[in-house]
């Protein structure tokens, strides 16, 4: 499935601007708490900056089960640092979604806040290798092709030509 996914977003048509930022998108709204909307969170913010939105559906992949705990421990801390406050965790007993709703002041908003700050920095640290990356690998794929071209018009005109030189 990740081999899929690389191959699929290297192939996408655009700018290494739009791929880059579209996938930026969803690497950084995977920082926010808002689950269940990161798909149209990572639309919107592509839209914003003019990314592709298919990419940026890929990057919300950057939050998934194995790194969900570890964004949410950091985004809470650091919201909690941000707000100047100190880290409550013992009045949550349950981790869980409707922890994050019940308790809005206690785990919610904490991570709203120190998700905001992670989510730019993730998207920032995201885009500028790829934006490199993209426009490194879409030019190498096109010199691929016009090499294959010409080895293909190359062998259409020997078949052609009748004195091949070959006995």
């Amino acid at each position: 499935m990740g081999t899929y996914l690389v191959r699929r977003v290297t192939r996408l048509s655009g700018t290494p601007h739009s791929i880059a930022a579209g996938l930026s998108c969803g690497v950084a709204i995977s920082f926010t708490p808002f689950i269940g909307m990161h798909l149209l969170g990572a639309f919107a913010l592509a839209k914003l900056v003019r990314g592709n939105y298919i990419a940026a559906a890929v990057g919300t992949l950057v939050g998934n089960p194995w790194t969900f705990p570890f964004i949410w421990v950091v985004t809470y801390q650091l919201g909690h640092v941000l707000l100047g406050s100190h880290a409550r965790l013992e009045r949550v007993q349950h981790w869980d979604l409707a922890t994050f709703f019940a308790e809005v002041e206690a785990v919610f908003w904490p991570m709203v806040v120190g998700g905001i700050p992670l989510a730019v920095v993730a998207g920032l640290v995201a885009y500028f290798p790829l934006v490199r990356m993209i426009a490194a690998y879409q030019e190498a794929r096109q010199r691929r092709r016009a090499r294959h071209r010409q080895d293909r018009v190359g062998i259409k005109a020997q078949a052609a030509s009748p004195d091949t030189g070959v006995p």
